[in-house]
């Protein structure tokens, strides 16, 4: 089915939706600073805590195969203010939860509703005249990428001053800011699906399954995003070691040295005037894997790791744009499905990234985290040299 055209969308409307994306997808992160914190406050193994972040990554997954189709069936306003309101519960149980359980439980909870920004980038998408789409894309993409590694700083600044709980607390009265803005200035926008629930999920499994572009950028995503998180997941870990001995503060201020490799992605679209979209992404899974040199050869300095993070910030995210500029150029108005399918995958890869590099620190420390993350970024690349040519739009 051809995309419907559309009438346009204001500025406002876009630079809304890219703070309103950043603020909402930060909570899936301020607790990667905190995870030091978290296990010394509760007395439990740094093993235990990290399974913190790998359930808000899965709980992140769930939200965008359950919640994000219903974008295509419901009032979009209306399903994200009720999502909204979810949001500011979960943050608050995380706030007040005495136990390691209820963390575990909150954690899943928080990923599963802050999947809004991944309904804002089909608005953007559809709603937009065809000279405008990349470029807003790209916008609510960089408030969204900044919000990722943003968090991180924030996270790690609020925790040493105030505890790991006060951050909770902040993101939660944050969120009722959101709602009102929501409220006041999104526009409705119709459905374009008319068929039951079950219709609607089975027709996301189809597009999983009869799309070749969205399957291989879906697991060229998943591979990089899990990259990505096996580094920042046991970043704490590491440098609270010697010879840094850093605090959690030290720890979330590497966010912003990865918010120049995500601002510098956000431009990655321009590079289309001199190359292929394929070799952009070949260039970017490069730049992963090459991130992972820095991290393990000089790992144990401040520089080494400063360049691995910028490196793999830049890297993942320039293919993460690459990617859904590639699966947005399928002709069909399921929008919201075909980010569905992307993004669940997409944070399946990095909850398996996690989890892994959880498991190698436990048992190998910082050369076993780099070997994971290496790992994921070759699995990309590979599998894009091998594929990419054979599968068209």
């Amino acid at each position: 089915m051809q995309k419907i055209s559309s009438p346009g969308i204001s500025r406002t409307v876009i630079w809304l939706m890219a703070i309103i994306s950043g603020l909402v997808v930060a909570n899936n992160y301020y607790n990667q600073p905190l995870l030091a914190l978290i296990a010394d406050d509760l007395h439990v193994s740094e093993s235990a805590a990290s399974k913190i972040s790998v359930l808000t990554q899965v709980g992140y997954a769930f939200g965008l195969l359950l919640i994000v189709p219903l974008g295509d069936k419901f009032l979009r306003k209306k399903l994200i203010l009720i999502d909204l309101f979810l949001v500011f519960g979960s943050l608050l149980w995380m706030t007040f939860a005495t136990q390691l359980w209820m963390l575990y439980a909150a954690s899943l909870l928080i990923g599963m509703t802050s999947v809004i920004p991944q309904l804002f980038v089909p608005i953007a998408a559809e709603l937009s005249s065809d000279e405008e789409r990349s470029s807003n894309i790209g916008l609510v993409m960089s408030g969204l990428l900044l919000g990722i590694l943003l968090s991180r700083f924030i996270g790690g600044i609020v925790g040493e001053i105030w505890g790991w709980r006060a951050m909770f607390g902040i993101a939660a009265g944050v969120m009722i800011i959101v709602w009102i803005a929501v409220y006041k200035m999104l526009p409705d926008l119709l459905p374009n699906f008319k068929g039951t629930y079950k219709e609607l999920m089975r027709s996301v499994f189809h597009l999983a399954k009869t799309q070749p572009v969205l399957q291989l950028a879906s697991f060229r995503g998943a591979m990089a995003f899990g990259s990505m998180c096996a580094l920042f997941t046991t970043l704490a870990f590491h440098m609270e070691k010697p010879p840094f001995n850093a605090g959690s503060s030290v720890v979330g201020s590497f966010g912003l040295a990865g918010a120049v490799g995500a601002l510098a992605a956000a431009k990655v679209g321009k590079f289309q005037k001199y190359m292929d979209l394929n070799r952009i992404i070949t260039y970017s899974l490069l730049i992963v894997l090459g991130s992972w040199a820095f991290t393990y050869f000089a790992g144990e300095t401040y520089w080494g790791l400063v360049v691995g993070v910028i490196l793999v910030d830049l890297g993942v995210q320039s293919s993460h744009i690459m990617n859904q500029t590639n699966y947005f150029m399928i002709k069909t108005n399921a929008v919201n499905r075909l980010n569905t399918v992307y993004m669940v995958c997409y944070f399946i890869g990095g909850s398996l990234g996690t989890w892994l590099a959880s498991i190698a620190w436990h048992y190998a420390q910082w050369e076993g985290v780099c070997l994971v993350g290496a790992g994921f970024g070759l699995l990309a690349l590979i599998a894009h040299i091998a594929l990419s040519k054979k599968i068209k739009n």
